[in-house]
C-alpha cells in the first residue's frame, strides 16, 4: 500500500494546492495533460497522489479509499455527517477562502436579522398559503443554523446552478450560498443578514479517520506531517 493524498484535480485550488506543499518540501504535479488524472509525488516515499474534483474528496475520505485530502471546509461540513468523527481537520491552507451565509432582497428594507426573517416568513405563509423558499446547494448546514436560530416557516430549494439568480426568476425569496466578496450578490440586489453568516470556509487538509493503514504507510504519515510542520 501507499499513502493516498487526494487533491483537487483542476483549476486555482489544484495550483495553489501544488504550492502549499511545494513551499514544504513536497513536490505534486500531473504526470502528462491537463487531460489525464494521474499525478505524482516527489520529496518523500511511498505516498500517491490522486486528483479529483473537491466535491469527491469528502467522500472519498469518508470511504476511507484516500487517507489525506484537500477541500473546502464547506464541503466537509455539507456532505459528512457529523464530520469531525468521519474526518480530523489536520491544517487551514490559507486559501479558498468563502463565507457561506443568507442573503434577502435588499428591498426587504425592515428584514436585516435571523429575528427579522423568521417574522417574515411567517407572515409570508399566512400571505401566500406556503413556506418561504431559501435557494441553496448546502441544506444540511443551512438546516442546522436555521434551526439552532429558531427560524421556522421556511422550505429549502435545491439550487445547483446561479443561486443568487433564483430570487429575480421568482423561483425562491431568499438564498444561501458561498460568497467570497459579495459582489455578485449585490449586483443580484441581495444583502447577507446582519446574522446571516453560517460558516467561514477555507481550503484544508484533512485526514480520513477510518482509512485502512499499515505500519509503513503509518511511518509515512509522520514523515510526511513532519515535513509539513504538522507532527
Amino acid at each position: 500500500m501507499s499513502l493516498k493524498l487526494g487533491v483537487p484535480s483542476k483549476g486555482r485550488l489544484m495550483e495553489k494546492t501544488f504550492d502549499w506543499f511545494g513551499d514544504r518540501g513536497i513536490e505534486l504535479g500531473r504526470a502528462g495533460s491537463d487531460r489525464e488524472y494521474a499525478g505524482y509525488v516527489q520529496g518523500i516515499d511511498n505516498v500517491e497522489l490522486v486528483l479529483l474534483s473537491a466535491g469527491e474528496i469528502p467522500r472519498e475520505l469518508a470511504a476511507g479509499r484516500i487517507h489525506l485530502g484537500v477541500t473546502g471546509t464547506d464541503l466537509v461540513r455539507e456532505k459528512l455527517g457529523q464530520w469531525d468523527r468521519v474526518v480530523e481537520e489536520l491544517a487551514p491552507l490559507g486559501f479558498g477562502q468563502a463565507d457561506l451565509v443568507l442573503a434577502v432582497p435588499t428591498v426587504w428594507v425592515d428584514v436585516n436579522t435571523l429575528d427579522d426573517l423568521d417574522a417574515a416568513a411567517a407572515a409570508f405563509r399566512l400571505t401566500h398559503g406556503f413556506r418561504m423558499r431559501i435557494a441553496t446547494k448546502y441544506h444540511r448546514q443551512v438546516r442546522e443554523f436555521l434551526r439552532d436560530n429558531g427560524v421556522a416557516d421556511y422550505q429549502l430549494v435545491d439550487s445547483q446552478g446561479a443561486t443568487e439568480g433564483t430570487v429575480k426568476n421568482e423561483t425562491a425569496e431568499a438564498i444561501a450560498d458561498i460568497t467570497s466578496t459579495g459582489d455578485t450578490l449585490r449586483a443580484n440586489h441581495l444583502k447577507i443578514l446582519e446574522d446571516g453568516l453560517i460558516l467561514r470556509s477555507q481550503a484544508t487538509l484533512f485526514r480520513a479517520r477510518r482509512a485502512a493503514m499499515e505500519e509503513a504507510d503509518r511511518t509515512t504519515l509522520r514523515t510526511l506531517l513532519a515535513k509539513l510542520a504538522l507532527d
